[in-house]
């Protein structure tokens, strides 16, 4: 098994490239299971990516990688409806093939998935929306079994919680549905914007893109005919990276942005006392460029939906705040879970209270190289943040959950300056 092995105490110089969303890829690439051949670009060389695009093949799905970032896709001739666990239990969000399989064969097999253990994310709101657009659906020794004979159609789905992964499957079942299908409290990150976009240029109408309350009219079954697609940037990576100039001090271009999804992180940024520039190159494409703090200064986050602060930055922005001045406060609202990595960064050194959902961060923590374990995807980001301070060597174990989300980091690390091996056991 691999793991990385990171000295510490380094700065950081230079410019890295914002690969493509992870988060946007996984329901595109499964959106095209409602329509024949399609090509998607800027995709990200990531395990997640890969185990979609095994589960698609899996299910009949004709594939052919042009590079690691571009991949033609052929979904006329779907040869199985059923998506077995072995695949599934690696990747929460093969849960998206649901919607689609459902929507446009009336039936389907769907192993219930597995991925990161950050907490209870219940498959429930989205079974239950797609039983109120019509399907018969039980689970049957792990496996959910979804019938909808004469197909879904159209009503009001009102989520309860907003979910991504929920919006984003009763969308694109609503995109084969009879009928229209309201989503309210849908919702709003960039990752289901560009979904929608995606539906739409197949000729899909939908409104309120980018809205908490989505209309979808469905084509009764009638697949789609989609265009080429570039995926957008990984906000998420893209916000690890800035968190490495900001832990490091140092000053660091991030090129391949989009500035306008990371509003709420810079503003975090710039609040605790870090200079930003954005320099537009496209109106979707910005490289920002972050400049050391004179003192860094404490904060006070609040994880919540988009657009507020996400709770995959929240991991990160604690590595950081235990080198500001002062106590930071984070407040997880969002998943139970999520505060799995504090013990380890209580291994380095850091001085973290929990009561909770709510952490107290006291800062200007002098952090010691030591062993530490990755417990989910954001939590091993943090982990390799925290080292690139500490004093010594650190070894991140577990860098599998890395992978999940993470291209090639521990490269895009080396070229900024810092001291990142990967090793195995």
């Amino acid at each position: 098994m691999d793991y990385l092995e990171i000295k510490g105490k380094q700065s950081l110089s230079g410019s890295v490239a914002i690969s493509g969303a992870k988060n946007a890829a996984l329901p595109i690439l499964a959106c095209t299971l409602l329509g024949s051949a399609t090509q998607i670009a800027g995709l990200p060389a990531v395990a997640d990516v890969h185990a979609m695009a095994t589960l698609l093949q899996h299910l009949g799905v004709q594939l052919t990688w042009d590079s690691p970032h571009a991949l033609k896709l052929d979904a006329t001739h779907i040869t199985s409806l059923d998506a077995p666990y072995d695949i599934v239990r690696k990747m929460r969000a093969s849960i998206l093939v649901l919607g689609p399989l459902l929507t446009r064969f009336g039936k389907c097999k769907v192993s219930l998935p597995g991925g990161c253990a950050i907490g209870a994310r219940p498959v429930d709101l989205h079974l239950k929306a797609l039983e109120k657009m019509g399907a018969q659906i039980h689970i049957e020794q792990g496996y959910i079994v979804a019938k909808a004979k004469k197909g879904l159609r159209g009503c009001d789905i009102v989520f309860d919680k907003i979910s991504v992964t929920g919006t984003e499957n009763v969308i694109m079942a609503a995109a084969l549905a009879k009928g229209e299908s309201k989503i309210v409290h849908a919702a709003q990150e960039p990752e289901v914007v560009q979904l929608c976009e995606f539906l739409q240029e197949a000729g899909v109408e939908i409104s309120g893109v980018g809205s908490s309350e989505i209309h979808i009219q469905g084509t009764q079954q009638e697949t789609l005919t989609f265009q080429p697609i570039k995926i957008i940037p990984d906000r998420i990576e893209g916000g690890t990276y800035l968190c490495a100039a900001a832990i490091t001090n140092s000053s660091l271009s991030i090129t391949h942005a989009n500035a306008h999804h990371l509003e709420a992180i810079l503003g975090k940024l710039s609040e605790i006392g870090f200079g930003l520039e954005i320099e537009e190159l496209a109106p979707h494409e910005h490289t920002i460029y972050i400049h050391p703090a004179p003192t860094r200064t404490p904060f006070e986050i609040i994880t919540t939906e988009y657009p507020g602060f996400p709770t995959d930055l929240q991991a990160q922005f604690m590595a950081l705040a235990t080198q500001c001045a002062g106590e930071s406060l984070i407040e997880e609202r969002l998943f139970e879970n999520r505060f799995m990595h504090v013990s380890e960064l209580q291994r380095m050194g850091a001085q973290i209270n929990l009561k909770g959902s709510l952490a107290r961060i006291k800062g200007q923590s002098a952090l010691i190289g030591a062993d530490v374990m990755a417990t989910d995807l954001r939590a091993s980001s943090a982990l390799v943040l925290a080292a690139l301070v500490a004093k010594g060597k650190s070894r991140v174990h577990r860098i599998y959950h890395l992978d999940r989300g993470y291209e090639t980091l521990e490269s895009k690390m080396s070229a900024l300056g810092a001291h990142v091996k990967r090793l195995q056991e």
